[in-house]
């Protein structure tokens, strides 16, 4: 026993820090100071039944404008994520409403999931072991969440050794109960003035709590670009 603990404790010392590891693991799935755009379509299947929504997404560190797309009755519906609060406009509404990062979507994706991930920022992170995903060597972090207002409460997650993606997370309640998971591809690549990395290219989120609902977010097109502080301006939003 005293041999497995004094090997546990080598491996943790050599991982680097879980702030790095988050960072790094952000960056490939928009959490990014600079300029991103995509699209991404979300398809939730529930009892044979399949909606599907598409959105284009321009983000610029804690910012991030969603735009829906189809089908056409959320057409030029909007959320704006301002850091930690989010606002949902749309067509003849004549104020912002304020809505939560916890609520759903649609099928078992939230509305935090739509956006950039800034893990690094919004949990405390702590390598709690290692295991292999999908044939591919992993640290284990538990999440613990800085504050109130942000997706998930509390995350397990899987992030690559080598390529410091995150492959796999298991999200929690406060009490520790597992209610949903979701796994991660890796398809895009985005050029940016820094060099190329990979990008993710699929979000496949599974309910655990019994449901049996899937929900599947497909990310195509990621292009770094330069967008003006006024994208993210609510004011300007609801013109």
């Amino acid at each position: 026993m005293a041999l497995v603990l004094a090997a546990v404790a080598t491996a943790h010392a050599q991982a680097p820090p879980p702030d790095e590891l988050l960072r790094a693991a952000d960056r490939a799935r928009g959490g990014l100071g600079t300029g991103i755009t995509w699209n991404v379509t979300v398809e939730a299947s529930d009892e044979g039944t399949v909606t599907s929504r598409t959105f284009l997404v321009k983000a610029r560190g804690l910012d991030a404008l969603v735009e829906a797309l189809a089908p056409a009755r959320y057409k030029g519906e909007i959320m704006l994520f301002n850091d930690r609060t989010i606002w949902f406009v749309k067509p003849g509404l004549r104020k912002p409403v304020s809505i939560s990062p916890r609520q759903r979507l649609t099928g078992d994706a939230a509305n935090g999931d739509i956006a950039t991930t800034n893990y690094a920022r919004d949990y405390e992170g702590t390598i709690t072991g290692e295991a292999t995903i999908d044939g591919e060597a992993c640290y284990t972090l538990d999440l613990e969440a800085r504050a109130r207002n942000v997706t998930y409460d509390r995350i397990r997650y899987w992030i690559s050794k080598k390529r410091r993606l995150g492959l796999k997370a298991e999200f929690l309640t406060v009490s520790g109960e597992l209610f949903k998971s979701a796994t991660f591809t890796y398809g895009n690549v985005l050029k940016t003035p820094e060099g190329s990395f990979e990008f993710v290219s699929r979000m496949h989120i599974r309910d655990e709590t019994g449901a049996k609902s899937e929900t599947v977010m497909t990310f195509a097109r990621p292009k770094a670009e330069t967008h003006a502080t006024s994208l993210f301006n609510i004011n300007n939003v609801v013109r």
